[in-house]
């Protein structure tokens, strides 16, 4: 029997409506609504597509959306500035700085300017030692918390199966191994220099793979019923000159063996956008709830309560879910 498909869009859309769901009681209580700065440096074609997707999904959940296009040119002190002026900004709870940046820009010094309640993309040192020490209120990066999402929608409890992570980057591979030792999985990590890798995947229950190559995990590498999580999306040229984008999975050959699997596109890319809104709402929420605000609550309007309150249910109906809000009752 052909394995499950997991359905990351779907996935997103209910994460969507539960954000949406969150920025309007955050609004209803007389808070302002969260905000995310974007910084793109640089005009990479794709990463001008991926920051318009990010800000229109922003928007579309309630939250404000402020974009900072930087020429390629721009310095390092100039971005480093940018950066600690967002910091000091009351109004912004989230900030994202799109990748890759220029080559003469450090990503690892950006990263560690921002301040750490600010970082969305959970990359600071001090949330990659919240996110190893299980702490309840770190902001994770955002990729392994949508494809632990994915996992969830086929196993409600995953303690004590076999769970393997192919790839060991700092965005991916490493924290999506503890979000996993955290769910009490017996976890093990490889690469793609990792010696025997075909009879290393086929012990997982639970196999989760980011490596960039397009391919590398066949059929014949997976454990007959496991969960497959394809975090991998390379541009790959066909005979046609056409580009398709492809996974690090055999999607054909996997799904034959597999109990489920995430497809490529529409698996575990559209939860990382999805859990982006997530942490920055996580972000808004622990920020108000510290009293880091520096101004006092603003108490909105009617006409704001309810547009926030129309944004939410919009997000609830695309989710497949009853409205949250009844006309009159924001």
């Amino acid at each position: 029997m052909a394995a499950r498909i997991i359905d990351g869009r779907a996935m997103a859309a209910e994460v969507r409506a539960e954000v949406a769901s969150g920025v309007a009681d955050l609004i209803v209580e007389g808070f302002e609504p969260p905000g995310l700065a974007v910084v793109l440096v640089g005009e990479n074609p794709a990463s001008q597509i991926y920051v318009a997707n990010k800000i229109r999904q922003t928007q579309s959940v309630g939250m404000r959306s402020e974009c900072f296009r930087l020429s390629s040119e721009t310095s390092v002190q100039e971005l480093i500035s940018l950066i600690q002026r967002l910091n000091m900004d009351d109004a912004i709870d989230g900030i994202l700085i799109q990748f890759p940046l220029p080559a003469h820009i450090d990503p690892a010094h950006v990263v560690n300017v921002i301040a750490a309640e600010k970082d969305v993309d959970g990359f600071h040192p001090l949330n990659v030692g919240h996110v190893a020490n299980g702490a309840r209120d770190a902001l994770t990066p955002c990729t392994p918390l949508g494809a632990m999402r994915l996992i969830h929608s086929v196993h409600e409890d995953i303690a004590g199966m076999d769970a393997l992570v192919v790839g060991a980057s700092n965005v991916v591979g490493r924290p999506m191994a503890r979000l996993l030792l955290q769910a009490q999985c017996t976890v093990s990590i490889a690469h793609i220099r990792t010696a025997d890798l075909a009879r290393l995947c086929r012990t997982a229950d639970i196999l989760v793979t980011a490596t960039g190559v397009p391919g590398l995990i066949r059929g014949d590498y997976i454990k007959l019923g496991a969960t497959v999580i394809d975090v991998g999306i390379t541009r790959v040229q066909q005979e046609t000159g056409k580009e398709r984008l492809s996974g690090d999975v055999n999607f054909d050959e996997a799904r034959q063996v597999a109990g489920a699997i995430t497809p490529v596109p529409g698996g575990v890319g559209p939860m990382t956008i999805a859990y982006l809104l997530a942490n920055t709402l996580h972000a808004a929420q622990c920020r108000r709830a510290r009293g880091d605000t520096q101004s006092t609550p603003v108490q909105w309007n009617a006409i704001s309560r309810a547009d926030a309150a129309e944004r939410c249910n919009q997000a609830e109906v695309e989710a497949g879910r009853t409205p949250k809000y009844s006309k009159g009752n924001e």
